[in-house]
């Protein structure tokens, strides 16, 4: 199944991609597009759209996407309740403080947003295998030098990240 919803994910649409690949669709493929062109290709792809204004998978009833998705397919695993207080708290800034981690994870996405940008798909496959980019570092994912300085710094590491 097919999922978009709009491009420069934080933190729904980063998390959302997450629960739905573990809970609903373990073969999602997710698009990632501009605003105003998610119901078009919703249509275009017969994807279902998720964190845009105006749908059910969206921001409704003072529910984060994380949490419509949770509702809307009867997830039931005991650990989504918190987990979805805490994607509500770092998605919605009024909430912040609904839970401890919230502002941690906001941290988070925040980083994700100035690291990767609007590379979507990057944010996705890091978190698909963080212990793959953990183990190189936490410098690893960048372009530019000084990584190798970074880890050095960090670490104590003289042979860099990479």
């Amino acid at each position: 199944m097919k999922w978009v919803t709009r491009k420069n994910a934080k933190v729904d649409r980063v998390a959302c991609p997450w629960l739905i690949r573990r809970f609903v669709d373990a073969e999602a493929e997710f698009l990632y597009v501009p605003a105003d062109e998610v119901t078009t290709v919703a249509r275009q792809h017969a994807a279902i759209p998720f964190d845009v204004q105006g749908v059910e998978l969206g921001h409704v009833g003072g529910r984060c996407s994380f949490e419509s998705i949770v509702l809307k397919y009867n997830l039931t695993d005991p650990v989504l309740p918190v987990m979805g207080r805490i994607v509500h708290g770092a998605d919605i800034l009024q909430d912040i403080e609904i839970e401890p981690e919230a502002a941690g994870l906001r941290a988070i996405a925040e980083g994700f947003s100035v690291t990767f940008g609007e590379r979507d798909q990057e944010k996705l496959d890091f978190m698909a295998h963080p212990e793959q980019k953990a183990s190189r570092g936490p410098c690893s994912f960048r372009e530019a030098e000084p990584s190798d300085h970074c880890c050095e710094i960090a670490f104590g590491w003289t042979d860099g990240c990479k």
